[in-house]
């Protein structure tokens, strides 16, 4: 027993460090500059940089169909990649002209690998290959950092060629910077040389296409001739010989000849013309409904995002002083960078109220000397995590500043817990300073190591969530558990130091009146001068200091003292009165029987008052993206055409709130897909995109009280019964791409088998109509327009022609063909040669078009019509063929309408489906956003076991029973009462996700006090013992159980109630969504105070889990805890007794 009191008694760290107070101020001092110099210099971005083992394949091959694709590339490279151990998916899309192959690993396969491993399953499928690639195929990894974090936009009423000189200056400018990787320019039309061919002169003079171009060819060559040497004298020199026939000028190809025969010599002039200029449109793209040039600003990896953005605003402003002309327009948009300020700012400023709210309350308890020393634990234990976090590389983004809210209640528990105590030793029992500090600590120091060790074992678990999910949020846990271990540091070695120096008491006595006034006069004169030299922050800080002093002085030194010495021992008072009530005959078992009754009632009524059910936080839109898709066929232009016919509806709409509204861009035929959806290959003619994109709430807040998501709902009717084109309206995600609410994916081999199989599902899930579902689409291009030439092999080679001279003509003639560069100073240009436009879009002047040939048979030229050996049909085919692990995939899917639940519409899918038969090889699966959301609570409830296990086996270890540590666990499953009560009764929205997570956070943070309660119940107990001198197996009566329960209550009271208040008040800024702008406070004196944000919409689930759970887990604490206790100490007495008898 004396060995039991003597490790209670003290802690030997805590001791070292009260005996080494200097050692520890200097540790101190360390902390906050290193800490503060890491905060500001970490990168900062508004979602952790995650890197995912995503692996994309493009292929291009020009003139091939997506099912010749499909065949001739796809599945070729798909063969071997699918051999590559840890692959997790496989999917691949083929279009006209391209292959676009993602592979997906597992998250333990690192990305760097997977690049490799892919790249030489490319090797092994070269044999399977078309030989005439032009390329071998690129192979990119998966890189979030690789996206646009800026677009700057150049427009004005100048030439092309003008507003590129612009954009490439700025371009060269900004790619100069250290956080910059690249800056892309588009909404340019690249330059070319065409060459056009007159088909009937040409065909006159017995030439061919292949003539021309190898004419071409041969004369725009630079080539080594070797090297010659030459005498002068006694020098002997060797010089390089250099033959240089390059064209210097474009209008240079004219001359070339392409013929001489007998004399007769043919220029190219003679059978073409030769034109330098733009290429033929494949894209547009307009600002606000003017033409626009767009730069792509992308940042390099752990680059830092918000000093790029001012970077390239100084660089934008300095271009419009000096160099641009004065009527360029040159407008920034999607600056992620404003973003991820606000983001930051806003949760900066929620740590900053949650600290002046945790401090006051902390007076009121503790007394403004007391509150001092524990809430010292919050700055130190935050930087220190900081510097730690800064020193492995990570990025201050919102995972890591949310973490840090998220713990600010919990930094404080332990100083609580110690200072208290120290407090309690050093006023109670008269002891020294030192002495009260050391044995105060001792007395606490395994209760609050075994509760932060259970606080940091229930996040562990989320540490090793393999999925692009966990990738995203592992930097919760990872910031909670060094800052939560930072307090642990703190609590033991600097609270005790700080306790053994400066405690006393009671607070301070106040100064004369006459030296408070004077210096605070003092200070405000010092703040005048600030602010008169422009040091407006620093004078808002002195202002500050004033107003804290009079608060302290007037308002929470007296109403501290009146709590502590009035209020608080009331409330022990009754607290204890109503404990023994609790305690007495049989009323234990009937609070146990009533909170498994009232667990019962909750979940009942949970699932009768269901709240609002998402998997992910919703909030208003901050871009409203419009994605149109014409037929499949349709020309660019016309496609461009429907989308001005759409801005002109749209432009109207958002007229009235143009005080919120950033920017409308369109977009026609190139970067029209989701941004979320990865690299894109190739243009598509038949869409486009319109993104109206808003100002960011903290801005639009104060512009009108208009929310974004009732400007969307105008778009939308205003774009309503437009016929021309299907339309997709869409908004920006708050988290990672997790795929459509609605998600069917149907599998199988036969293209038209699948086809059927599809429609009858979509014919069934729309026969339903469900509401809120907004339509039911697929991904499935049919109709695409196809002109089918068939050779007539047999007649071909009568000719002596073959299938690929035949197409070899076609393709140059129509699609044209590079045949050789030109070169002009820096930049190089593409040759392309082909048919003049008469001849290119007419179907009886290409099938009339003569293959001229030299036959090997009778050596004289031969010329055959194509329609000799030729003829045609109309067909059509897909636009895209669509693959998945090796099979062919069409997705139906649907957005769902605002305010609906998309798990109950999905669960009503897959109700109606359930019994749907397939033929055989054919089947369908629910993915998108359902699939993750089944992965991630498997994985949640999987978490959560492994939790409660791990809290377990620590509770087993420190107690070294199973009684104390079973009615711990039986208090955190009691707790979840007040999350499903709290998100019932105010019905606010349960995330799947946030809410699940805010519940294993919950808890790691329930155990604490409950752990605190039952080690110092455990210590009276032993003490009683002690005192009556009886041996540790042997039992107090009943009586003197219920004294050391109620006296444990009695004492613990206070920091239960304050380790649970502190941590619902760190979270309720956030929870609430109240926003103040302390920076701009002290700056202007303007608070700019409102409620709301993204940071409310996406934490606010968590936020308001912990906080629900907490208060009634607080009730748990106090009452349920001890009547468990109570009951199990009855029990074994009862268990002891009848073994006796027996």
């Amino acid at each position: 027993m004396s060995k039991i009191q003597e490790i209670i008694k003290e802690f030997k760290l805590s001791t070292w460090a009260v005996n080494n107070k200097t050692s520890v101020y200097v540790i101190m001092g360390i902390i906050l500059i290193i800490g503060f110099k890491s905060y500001t210099t970490m990168p900062k971005e508004s979602f952790p940089e995650v890197k995912q083992p995503i692996i994309y394949i493009n292929t291009a091959y020009p003139g091939n169909s997506p099912i010749d694709m499909e065949n001739l590339v796809t599945r070729a490279i798909e063969k071997e990649i699918n051999t590559i151990t840890g692959l997790k998916k496989l999917t691949s899309t083929s279009i006209q002209d391209f292959s676009i192959i993602i592979a997906e690993f597992e998250f333990s396969v690192k990305g760097e690998k997977a690049l490799l491993e892919v790249k030489d399953a490319i090797d092994r499928a070269k044999m399977d290959l078309p030989n005439d690639l032009p390329a071998d195929p690129s192979v990119m990894e998966m890189d979030f950092s690789q996206f646009p974090v800026m677009n700057v936009n150049v427009s004005g009423d100048y030439e092309e060629d003008k507003l590129k000189e612009y954009a490439e200056y700025l371009q060269e400018e900004m790619e100069n910077l250290s956080e910059v990787s690249s800056v892309d320019i588009s909404g340019l039309t690249d330059e070319e040389v065409e060459v056009s061919i007159d088909r009937v002169k040409m065909e006159a003079l017995e030439l061919s296409l292949n003539d021309v171009e190898q004419a071409i060819r041969g004369e725009n060559i630079t080539m080594s001739g070797g090297d010659i040497k030459s005498i002068e004298g006694s020098d002997i020199t060797r010089r390089n010989i250099r033959i240089d026939g390059e064209f210097k000028n474009w209008r240079d190809i004219e001359n070339v000849i392409v013929k001489n025969e007998f004399q007769n010599i043919v220029y190219l002039r003679d059978i073409g013309t030769v034109k330098f200029g733009p290429k033929e449109s494949t894209s547009f793209a307009r600002l606000n409904g003017e033409t626009v040039v767009t730069l792509d600003i992308k940042k390099k990896s752990g680059g830092n995002l918000i000093a790029a953005a001012e970077k390239i605003q100084e660089i934008v402003k300095k271009a419009k002083q000096d160099v641009l002309p004065k009527d360029l327009e040159v407008v920034i948009t999607n600056d992620q960078s404003k973003m991820t300020k606000n983001m930051v700012n806003n949760l900066e400023n929620s740590i900053i109220m949650g600290v002046l709210l945790v401090v006051g309350v902390l007076v009121f308890f503790l007394g403004v000397r007391n509150s001092l020393f524990v809430g010292i634990a919050i700055p130190l234990s935050m930087l220190m995590g900081i510097a730690i976090l800064n020193y492995s590389g990570t990025s201050l983004n919102m995972m890591v500043l949310f973490s840090l809210i998220l713990a600010l209640g919990m930094l404080v528990d332990n100083g609580i817990v110690i200072v208290e105590n120290v407090y309690r030793q050093f006023s109670e029992k008269g002891k020294s300073r030192d002495d009260a500090s050391k044995e105060g600590t001792g007395e606490v120091a395994t209760a609050i190591i075994a509760s932060t060790a259970t606080t940091v074992a229930a996040f562990v678990p989320l540490m090793f969530w393999p999925s692009l999910m966990g990738e995203f949020f592992k930097y919760l846990p990872i910031t909670l558990i060094i800052v939560l271990s930072s307090s642990l540091f703190v609590a033991l070695v600097v609270n005790p130091v700080l306790t053994a120096d400066w405690i006393k008491i009671g607070n301070a006595e106040k100064s004369k009146n006459g030296k408070f006034w004077v210096r605070n006069a003092i200070l405000l004169l010092v703040a005048v001068l600030l602010y008169v030299i422009n040091q407006n922050i620093i004078g808002g800080l002195f202002i500050a200091a004033v107003v804290i002093s009079i608060v302290n002085r007037y308002v929470l030194t007296p109403g501290g003292n009146y709590f502590m010495e009035y209020s608080m021992p009331r409330i022990e008072n009754t607290y204890a009165k109503f404990l023994r009530f609790a305690l007495e005959g049989k009323k234990p078992i009937f609070f146990l029987i009533g909170i498994v009754l009232f667990f019962v009632f909750t979940l009942a009524l949970f699932a009768i008052k269901t709240p609002p059910v998402v998997f992910f936080p919703d909030s208003e839109p901050n871009y409203v993206n419009i994605y149109i898709e014409t037929p499949l066929g349709t020309d660019i232009e016309k496609t461009n055409e429907i989308t001005k016919k759409l801005e002109q509806r749209i432009l109207p709409v958002i007229a009235k709130d143009s005080a919120i509204v950033e920017a409308v861009l369109a977009q026609v035929g190139e970067k029209t897909a989701d941004p979320n959806a990865g690299p894109q290959s190739g243009s598509s003619p038949n869409k486009a995109r319109i993104t109206v994109s808003f100002f960011e709430f903290e801005k639009r807040v104060f512009l009108s009280e208009t929310n974004t998501s009732e400007i969307m709902k105008n778009i939308k009717a205003a774009c309503a019964d437009f016929p021309e084109a299907q339309l997709t309206f869409a908004k920006d995600n708050m988290g990672p791409p997790v795929g459509k609410p609605i998600n069917v994916e149907v599998k199988g081999e036969d293209y038209l088998t699948l086809i059927a199989e599809v429609e009858k599902i979509k014919a069934k899930m729309e026969a339903e109509n469900l509401d809120g579902v907004d339509q039911l689409k697929t991904d499935l291009e049919l109709g695409k327009p196809v002109l089918e030439i068939n050779v007539n092999q047999e007649a071909a080679r009568r000719f002596g022609l073959s299938t690929m001279q035949i197409a070899g003509t076609i393709r140059t003639a129509l699609l044209g063909k590079e045949i050789s560069k030109y070169k002009d100073g820096e930049d190089d240009y593409e040759i392309q040669l082909r048919f003049q436009e008469e001849y290119r879009y007419n179907l009886n002047n290409l099938m009339n078009t003569r293959i001229t040939f030299r036959n090997m048979a009778t050596g004289k030229i031969s010329q055959v019509p194509i329609s000799a050996v030729a003829d045609v049909s109309y067909n059509s085919t897909y636009g895209s063929v669509k693959r998945k692990d090796l099979d062919r995939v069409i997705t139906i899917y649907s957005e769902v309408e605002e305010g609906k639940n998309a798990n109950a519409l999905v669960a009503r899918f897959k109700e109606l489906l359930a019994d749907h038969e397939m033929k055989q090889g054919y089947e369908f699966s629910f993915t998108g956003e359902q699939q993750e959301q089944d992965e991630s609570m498997a994985f949640l409830g999987g978490a959560m076991m492994l939790a409660m296990f791990l809290i377990f086996l620590i509770i087993v270890t420190q107690f070294n029973s199973i009684g104390g540590p079973f009615i711990i666990m039986l208090s955190v499953v009691f707790s979840t009462i007040g999350v499903f009560l709290g998100f019932s009764l105010t019905g606010t929205t349960f995330s799947i996700m946030m809410t699940g997570i805010g519940i294993i956070s919950l808890a790691g943070i329930v155990v604490n006090n409950a752990i605190v309660l039952i080690d110092y119940t455990n210590l009276l107990r032993e003490r009683k013992r002690g005192e009556q001198g009886l041996d540790s197996n042997d039992r107090l009566t009943l009586p003197e159980i219920v004294d050391t329960i109620v006296e444990s209550g009695q004492t613990r009271l206070r920091p239960v109630l304050l380790t649970a208040i502190t941590t619902v008040l760190g979270l309720f800024p956030l929870a609430v969504g109240f926003n103040v702008n302390f920076a701009r406070l002290l700056r202007e004196g303007n608070a700019e105070l409102y409620w709301g944000g993204q940071n409310a919409s996406f934490w606010g689930p968590m936020a308001w889990a912990v906080i629900y759970g907490l208060i009634f887990a607080t009730f748990l604490t106090l009452v349920i805890v001890p009547v468990m206790y109570f009951l199990s100490d009855k029990l074994g007495i009862w268990i002891k007794s009848k073994f006796q008898n027996n």
